[in-house]
Order: C-alpha cells, then structure tokens, then sequence
C-alpha cells in the first residue's frame, strides 16, 4: 500500500503548495504579477524537490502523464497505472480544498482564470514533453532536482506557466485563485499534456532508450 498512499499524499502536498503560495502570494503583493509567480516558482520548486526526494523509495509521479509514460516503458501494469490515475486525481483535489480552506477562500468556487488560445495550448504540450523527456533520460538520483529545475524554469518560458499536469489541471479549476484555471479549459490542457507526454516518450523509445 506504501506506493498508492505515496501518491495520493505527494500529489495533494504538492497541489496544496502550488496553490496555497499563489493565494499566500496574492495576499501579501501588491498586485504584481511578475512577484506573485516569482514566489509561486520558489514555493512549487521546493515542493517538488522535497517530495520527490522524501518519496523516491515509494513511488513519486504525481503525475498521471508520468505515469502513463511509465507504464508504456512496461515498468508498471495497467491495473497500478489505473490506481495510480485515481489517486493522483484525488490527491490533486484534496491538496486544493485543503489550500483554499486554509487560506479562508470558498472551497468549492470554481476558478474564473481563463487560460485560452492556441498557442497556450501548445505552449502546454512543451511544457509537458520537456518534463516527460527529462524525466526519462535522467538517472533516477537526479530526477528530483531535474524535475524541480524544469518546472521552475518553465513556469517563465511557457505561457501557460507549465501546468503539465492532468491531475493538477483538474484539481486547479476548484481554487478561484492566482493558480487556479477555468473548467472551460482543462479538458484542452489536459489532451495538450497527454500529447507532450506521448511525442517525449515516442523520442525517447526512438532515440535514447539504451537498453
């Protein structure tokens, strides 16, 4: 069971992070924007840092399109993929109530934060093929601060600052918040993340898997 709570906890933890920074963020500038994303990259670096190290012996996707990808490489069966999923889901959701709560904000208000348009769109394909890509070229002791790295970089060049995340995407839209994205949007976020993560695997297979 050690692997299926460490992936509920590490994806609430990490979404509860992603979120409570931007509304702590939002509560204490002035407005700015460049600052609140400032401190929302050091928060969410940190948080992936941790919780990828502190779970490295469990199991530490959070992630549904890592863990697709994963299963694809036929490192985890379909029944754990599936498992997995619902979790990361789950956790995802969790993790942003639990922020929202926190932070006194209305736990089930749906985020009004449009985050529309092409290019965002693939903007978000980028962002996942690069973390999916990554992730699979890099030895498993350097997956932490890869990951950390990737992200924090990412949430500047992309401008869909880099959800990369299905569960995440989906756990977002509940926290009308600097951090939360509008439900018209996830469905579009979410098939953008799935395809990044296929065409980095599908290099990956091609080109660099060496054994």
């Amino acid at each position: 069971m050690d692997k299926y709570i460490a992936e509920f906890l590490g994806t609430g933890f990490l979404f509860c992070a992603v979120v409570g920074s931007g509304i702590m963020a939002e509560n204490l500038s002035t407005g700015d924007q460049a600052l609140i994303l400032l401190i929302n990259t050091i928060a969410t670096f940190f948080a992936l840092y941790f919780l990828i190290t502190a779970f490295n012996s469990f199991s530490n996707h959070f992630n549904p399109i890592v863990s697709f990808v994963i299963y694809l490489d036929q490192k985890i069966s379909l029944t754990t993929l599936i498992i997995f999923i619902f979790l990361q889901i789950s956790g995802a959701i969790a993790g942003v109530l639990a922020a929202n709560y926190m932070f006194g904000i209305e736990n089930f208000e749906f985020s009004q934060k449009d985050r529309s348009g092409l290019n965002i769109l693939v903007a978000e394909a980028i962002a996942s093929f690069g973390l999916v890509f990554f992730i699979l070229i890099s030895k498993k002791e350097k997956i932490a601060i890869v990951v950390a790295s990737y992200i924090g970089s990412a949430y500047w060049f992309t401008s869909s600052t880099s959800f990369a995340n299905p569960a995440g995407t989906m756990g977002r839209m509940f926290s009308d918040s600097f951090a939360g994205i509008s439900p018209e949007n996830v469905m579009f976020f979410c098939i953008a993340e799935i395809i990044g993560g296929i065409l980095a695997f599908v290099l990956y297979k091609f080109c660099f898997k060496t054994n």
